[in-house]
């Protein structure tokens, strides 16, 4: 058996827990978590987050040589698209990164990823914002509508990637399937900016991620 795991998360604000205090963030959480049970059968799981405030995975990849490349991780998990779906008034109506680029990009990850040794790739889609009214600069959609757009093509590189190396959590369902459906609102899990998790959402973030994260440790460690 393995003696170390190592697991990076490689995200945006979502993972980085833009607005609350680091130790109630969902990624500090799950980093104590795995340490507990590493410890408990005798091996060490390293938890870093790569993750920065509003990035987009165009900025992502210009990092990944040093944030990932360097590190060889194990377990990479990415978490991008909040960013890359907004439209800013001074980008005339463009978002800040295209459908089409943000494939690519997605998909240039995941390749650089393997190249370099990681095992297990984990892309997540991410949770509904609650800036579901105004239309954005430029614009016909709100960011909620773009952000849905955007998890799709994240369900559809992960469908494309059928083997063991990527798999999805996806957030997106989660939320509507378990915590939505019965009259609840984005707006309950997130800060004053209708977007950013507050801890409410970590604790959900929490709670959906642990069981898939623990697998993807465990298939590393052979353990049943």
């Amino acid at each position: 058996m393995r003696e170390q795991v190592k697991v990076f998360f490689f995200g945006d604000s979502i993972c980085f827990g833009q607005g609350i205090s680091l130790f109630k963030g969902w990624v500090t959480r799950l980093s104590e978590k795995l340490w507990q049970y590493g410890n408990s059968i005798g091996n060490e799981i390293h938890l870093t987050n790569a993750s920065i405030n509003g990035n987009t995975t165009r900025m992502a990849l210009e990092r990944m040589p040093y944030d990932i490349q360097n590190s060889r991780p194990d377990i990479l998990i990415v978490q991008f698209g909040m960013n890359d779906c907004n439209y800013w008034e001074t980008d005339g109506g463009n978002p800040r990164v295209s459908l089409k680029a943000f494939e690519a990009n997605l998909y240039e990850i995941i390749q650089r990823a393997k190249s370099f040794g990681v095992q297990k790739v984990i892309l997540n889609t991410n949770h509904p914002s609650a800036r579901d009214k105004v239309i954005m600069a430029g614009t016909n959609i709100t960011y909620q509508e773009s952000n849905s757009l955007y998890n799709e093509v994240i369900r559809s590189v992960a469908h494309q990637n059928t083997n063991d190396l990527v798999c999805i959590v996806d957030i997106e369902k989660s939320f509507f399937d378990h915590f939505l459906k019965d009259g609840g609102s984005p707006s309950d899990f997130v800060q004053n900016d209708l977007l950013h998790l507050n801890e409410d959402g970590h604790d959900l973030y929490f709670d959906i991620y642990y069981p898939h994260l623990l697998a993807a440790v465990n298939s590393i460690l052979e353990v049943t």
